[in-house]
């Protein structure tokens, strides 16, 4: 396929955009999803994980969450590199600390700038898996409303082989959505954001999905 995600990215001395994809996204970067199973590294999370991510990329998630690296918003291979540092190595690099979520609000209106162009269908099914992440993590229901609702096509459009694997994206996109429905927000922020916890989210906690962040 024609993938926007093989161009020339702009260059730092601290790392490039094509790294940051190559290393989270594996081959995606010439195909439409990874010949491995990337899961482990997407959702497995764990201190050595935590560890290589911010030994690695924890001064390109530094420079992020500053504002800089604006020149990577300007094309899409590299905004989806900067949409990764702000809202999936962040998580990483800052576990339990409330600046694990700090990069969200860029994200999400760099997300919604590229949703806007119809940038998200010129990118392989992987690449725009992660574009909508953002919008899973947002506490705003409209947006997680969005989320579920992109999921639902990126299912839709999918070959058979590929829709197992989507459709659990769009059960974890909608159990988000619901989360945000009730309560407004994701209790299991609440410690790490130094948020009061409401009698009804205590309760949820005792049982409810926590998905990690």
């Amino acid at each position: 396929m024609n993938n926007p995600l093989v161009q020339p990215a702009q260059s730092n001395p601290i790392g490039t955009p094509a790294e940051v994809l190559v290393f989270w996204l594996g081959d995606a970067l010439q195909s439409d999803w990874p010949a491995q199973n990337r899961s482990p590294l997407w959702f497995g999370g764990g201190a050595e994980q935590d560890r290589q991510i911010a030994e690695r990329f924890g001064a390109l998630v530094h420079l992020a969450l500053a504002g800089g690296l604006e020149a990577w918003e300007e094309n899409l291979p590299s905004r989806l590199a900067l949409i990764l540092l702000l809202d999936q190595f962040t998580r990483h690099v800052y576990r339990g600390q409330a600046r694990a979520f700090a990069g969200d609000g860029r994200a999400q209106q760099l997300v919604l700038r590229t949703l806007e162009a119809g940038g998200d269908v010129l990118l392989p099914r992987v690449g725009r898996v992660f574009l909508y992440m953002p919008l899973m993590h947002a506490e705003h229901l409209d947006l997680q409303e969005s989320c579920v609702h992109r999921f639902a096509q990126l299912v839709a459009d999918a070959p058979p082989a590929l829709q197992p694997t989507l459709a659990n994206h769009l059960k974890f996109a909608r159990e988000h959505r619901d989360i945000v429905a009730a309560h407004g927000r994701f209790p299991h922020r609440n410690a790490a954001l130094g948020r009061s916890t409401t009698p009804a989210e205590e309760e949820f906690l005792k049982n409810g999905p926590r998905y990690g962040q």
